[in-house]
């Protein structure tokens, strides 16, 4: 009876131990599943950035996002776009406006790390003349078109006179291929 006692005893002097050991894991567990995105990537709103953002490596023309090298040893984002991606990432944290993020790298690389130019100034060409010269082009091919019609057609032929001796030979002749 004694033994029971003492292990029982025992065993309740256990209990808040591990009652706290689990209390603690689960906290552990919970702040883990918790857990903020290592990488601007991660969130839609950094993949966004880091799509308008073309990677300034040199040996690609793909996005800070898809930049994807391969072939060798080495396959997948160059460290250009690494970075690009982690400063990406320290200003999403930041909550930075996404216009102040790629006045950034504009700053930083200029204009041609944008993949997408801003419609202002000199580059609103580039938005409006995909539109324009097709236009343009299809006007021109009309008037060409219409002005070649009216070229076309038919005048009265002129030319020497055809001796009336021929033109009797020319009908009997004929007149005999339609008969046979």
């Amino acid at each position: 009876m004694i033994r029971r006692h003492t292990a029982k005893a025992r065993c309740l002097r256990v209990r808040p131990r591990l009652l706290a050991l689990a209390t603690f894991l689960f906290a552990v567990q919970g702040s883990l599943l918790i857990s903020y995105p290592l990488y601007a990537q991660q969130t839609d709103r950094g993949k966004e950035l880091g799509r308008r953002v073309k990677c300034m490596c040199g040996g690609c023309e793909d996005s800070a996002t898809g930049c994807n090298h391969t072939g060798g040893s080495f396959s997948g984002p160059c460290d250009t776009a690494k970075g690009m991606q982690k400063e990406i990432n320290e200003r999403v944290t930041r909550n930075e406006s996404d216009d102040l993020t790629l006045q950034a790298f504009v700053q930083e690389y200029g204009p041609t790390v944008l993949i997408v130019p801003p419609a202002k100034g000199f580059n609103l060409a580039a938005w409006i003349m995909p539109v324009v010269a097709p236009l343009l082009a299809l006007v021109l091919v009309w008037f060409v078109a219409r002005r070649w019609r009216h070229k076309g057609m038919l005048a009265t032929a002129s030319g020497p006179e055809v001796p009336s001796e021929f033109l009797s030979r020319a009908r009997r002749e004929a007149g005999k291929e339609y008969d046979e």
